[in-house]
C-alpha cells in the first residue's frame, strides 16, 4: 500500500467535563477531508489514545471512518502493551474499513522489551493481522528507541509494511532506508500514481456494479503492440503497481524536508494536525524535486513545530488547532490546558501559518 505524504495524527476532542466530543470529531475529519494531506490517522500519541477506554478508542475509530472522505488512507493506531489486545482492536479497525495498522512498541516492561520480545511482538501481530502493519516507533513518549537494525529485520515480514519513526534522528531514518532497501514490495496505485486501497477497490467494484479484469496498457493506449504491463480495470478505476519497498515515514515536523532528502517518503505529523497545508507543501517541493523550495518551506515552520509540538505538547496543538480554524479544545488529564502566556506565544507562532 502506497504511503507517501502526508498524514495527520488527529486529536480527540472532548468536552469540558472529559467526555467524546465526538461530533468535533466528525467536523475536524471532514476539515482534513478537504486538505492535500494523503489520509488520516486515527488514536495516535497527539489523539491521547493511551488516555482512552476501550469502548471510546471503538468509537473514535468508527466516528473517524465514517466522516473521512473515500480517497484518503486511513490509517489506526492499534497498538498496545500485549499482542493480544492489539490484535483485538486491529480487527476491529479492519471491520470498520481501516486499512494500514499502526502499531506502537511495547514499553511498559522496558528491561525485558530485548530485540528477542520486540521481534516475537511484532511478527506476531503482523501473522494474525487482517490489515498491514506499521511499526510506530516513538521514544519521546515511550522512552523506548527501538533500533534501526532491528526494523530492517523486522521489514522482511511480507505483512510489516512500513515504520513511522518519532525519534527525529535523521541519521536512523538514512540508516533503516538504506538498510530495507532489499525488501522488494509493489503498492496498487491509479494510472497517476496516486494511492488505491483494498476498500477504495471495493467501493469501486460495487459502484459499478462489476468486477475487474486485467488489460494490456497498450491496449488501453491503442498501441498495436500491446505492453507486457497490466492495468486492472475495476469499476471503471484503472490500477497498476508501483515498486514502494518498505516505507519509511517520520513523526518530526521540523526534521521532514532533510528526512525526505535521506529516503522517508512522508510523514505522520502532530503538527499536520494545526497546519496540514503548510506541511504538504514542503513534501510537494520535495516531490517535484525543488529542493530550494522545500528547504524554504521547512524553515517557514520549523520554530512553531518545535515550540507547539516538542514543547507544549497536545495542549499546545489544540490551542493552535483552535487558533487555527479547528476544533481542539481541552484535553483530559493528567494533561493540564496552557497558561494564559503559554496560549499567547502559540498564537505568535503560528500567525503567519494559518492554514
Amino acid at each position: 500500500m502506497l504511503l507517501h505524504g502526508v498524514f495527520p495524527p488527529i486529536t480527540t476532542p472532548f468536552y469540558p467535563d472529559g467526555n467524546l466530543y465526538l461530533k468535533k470529531l466528525e467536523t475536524n475529519v471532514e476539515h482534513y477531508s478537504k486538505t492535500p494531506v494523503a489520509g488520516i490517522v486515527a488514536l495516535g500519541s497527539t489523539g491521547e489514545a493511551i488516555l482512552l477506554s476501550d469502548q471510546e478508542q471503538r468509537d473514535v475509530l468508527k466516528v473517524t471512518r465514517e466522516a473521512a472522505a473515500a480517497n484518503k488512507v486511513l490509517i489506526a493506531g492499534t497498538g498496545d502493551e500485549s499482542a493480544l489486545s492489539t490484535l483485538k482492536l486491529t480487527e476491529y479497525a479492519a471491520e470498520l474499513g481501516y486499512d494500514v495498522a499502526l502499531v506502537r512498541t511495547p514499553y511498559y516492561f522496558k528491561r525485558q522489551m530485548q530485540p528477542a520480545n520486540i521481534m516475537a511482538f511484532y511478527r506476531t501481530v503482523a501473522d494474525r493481522s487482517p490489515l498491514p502493519v506499521m511499526i510506530y516507533s516513538v521514544p519521546p513518549f515511550t522512552g523506548y528507541d527501538m533500533p534501526a537494525e532491528l526494523v530492517i529485520e523486522l521489514a522482511d515480514h511480507p505483512n510489516i509494511i512500513g515504520i513511522k519513526e518519532s525519534s527525529g534522528d535523521v541519521e536512523k531514518v538514512r540508516r533503516m532506508v538504506e538498510g530495507t532497501r532489499h525488501a522488494k514490495r509493489t503498492a496498487t496505485v491509479t494510472e497517476t500514481f496516486d494511492v488505491v486501497t483494498p476498500r477504495m477497490l471495493n467501493a469501486a467494484s460495487q459502484g459499478n456494479g462489476q468486477g475487474g479484469e486485467l488489460v494490456p496498457v497498450g491496449a488501453l493506449t491503442g498501441a498495436s503492440n500491446p505492453s507486457s504491463s497490466a492495468v486492472s480495470v475495476i469499476g471503471g478505476l484503472k490500477t497498476r503497481q508501483k515498486e514502494v519497498g518498505f516505507q519509511v515515514l517520520v513523526g518530526a515536523a521540523q526534521k521532514l524536508q532533510p528526512s525526505l532528502q535521506v529516503g522517508a517518503v512522508g510523514a505522520i505529523l502532530a503538527f499536520a494536525d494545526v497546519a496540514p497545508t503548510a506541511c504538504y507543501e514542503i513534501y510537494a517541493a520535495w516531490k517535484e524535486g525543488d529542493i530550494e523550495l522545500a528547504r524554504l518551506k521547512q524553515v517557514r515552520i520549523t520554530k512553531a513545530a518545535q515550540q507547539v509540538v516538542s514543547e507544549f505538547g497536545i495542549p499546545g496543538v489544540k490551542h493552535a488547532m483552535d487558533f487555527n480554524g479547528y476544533f481542539g479544545g481541552p484535553v483530559r488529564l493528567p494533561l493540564l490546558p496552557l497558561t494564559l502566556d503559554h496560549k499567547a506565544e502559540v498564537e505568535q507562532l503560528m500567525a503567519d501559518i494559518r492554514n
